[in-house]
């Protein structure tokens, strides 16, 4: 049975379905398909969905929420607007393309620190206003970094902080989990909600999966986990951790069967760093982005710990 704790007043499930996978930055099937896991997932109790304005997959949400109570589901998105020109954009076209008179949270996303986010204040003051309005009815900010998580306390706009954490602290571009887990902690005694993201360090805590999921789902401090999902047998798996059961033998055997693969997001600034960590020579750097060989590929997850932007995952 699905879990349930409140965002603020609102009634949320402790899993959240992060749609990245189901962008086609990662998931090249169609938006038929797409509906359909995002429907058994709700079936499943699931009633909480990120998306974004980079994932570009507005038009599932909308076709999923289309026949649902919208007032009993939670859509988060988040953009990089930084003025008011650009936060009025980004509110607009996710009303109209989720077909929604509201957004229940709305975030600035990959925040570094409180002068990143100052940085971004005329964006922050239509926010405000958005919110007043109704038309938003949370806000927050997403981050791969600990300081951001730190300042984001001296800011009473932020509701809702949505950092990076998992086992290992793969992904983090500053300090240690422990560093992580100390500023959540702060975040969260000062009315903070904490959403969790990349608990299964971007794919590569696949292979320690329940471990992954039960470092996170015990964390006190920790509201709710957003975890991407691109098949049944996935969200059937996340569901059965959270409730502390053993998975079926043929779900088991499906998700360790699933093909998976490396990906090194497009936006790769080319740094070099991962290809001199690869002991396998799958990584190599071709015009000024890094390109992976997966006739080599082990799988190893040992590059992602040398890429402080997060952009490379196995999905």
């Amino acid at each position: 049975m699905m879990q349930y704790t409140k965002l603020f007043r609102n009634k949320i499930s402790k899993i959240c379905y992060g749609t990245l996978a189901l962008s086609n930055l990662q998931n090249d099937d169609n938006v038929y398909n797409k509906v359909n896991l995002l429907n058994y997932a709700y079936e499943k109790g699931i009633n909480f969905y990120d998306t974004a304005e980079l994932y570009n997959n507005y038009n599932i949400l909308k076709e999923f929420i289309k026949d649902k109570d919208r007032d009993k589901l939670i859509i988060a998105t988040k953009s990089y607007a930084y003025d008011k020109k650009t936060a009025e954009y980004s509110v607009n076209k996710a009303l109209r393309e989720l077909n929604t008179n509201y957004i229940d949270v709305f975030m600035l996303h990959e925040q570094d620190n409180g002068n990143n986010f100052i940085g971004h204040y005329e964006a922050v003051k239509r926010f405000m206003k958005y919110k007043d309005e109704g038309i938003i009815k949370h806000f927050g900010i997403s981050t791969h970094r600990v300081e951001a998580v730190k300042d984001s306390i001296k800011f009473k706009e932020i509701d809702i902080v949505f950092p990076l954490i998992n086992m290992k602290g793969i992904g983090l571009q500053d300090g240690t989990i422990e560093d992580m887990l100390d500023a959540v902690k702060i975040a969260k005694l000062n009315g903070k909600f904490i959403l969790a993201m990349k608990i299964y360090g971007g794919g590569h805590l696949i292979s320690e999966a329940k471990d992954a999921f039960n470092f996170a789902n015990n964390l006190k401090d920790v509201d709710s986990l957003a975890i991407g999902m691109s098949t049944i047998e996935e969200i059937e798996a996340n569901i059965c951790y959270l409730e502390n059961n053993e998975l079926k033998n043929n779900i088991k055997s499906k998700i360790r069967n699933q093909k998976r693969t490396l990906v090194i997001e497009e936006w790769c600034v080319g740094c070099g760093k991962c290809t001199k960590k690869c002991k396998q020579n799958a990584l190599k750097i071709v015009n000024g982005k890094c390109k992976v060989d997966m006739s080599k590929c082990v799988l190893c997850s040992y590059c992602a710990g040398e890429c402080a932007d997060f952009y490379i995952k196995i999905v």
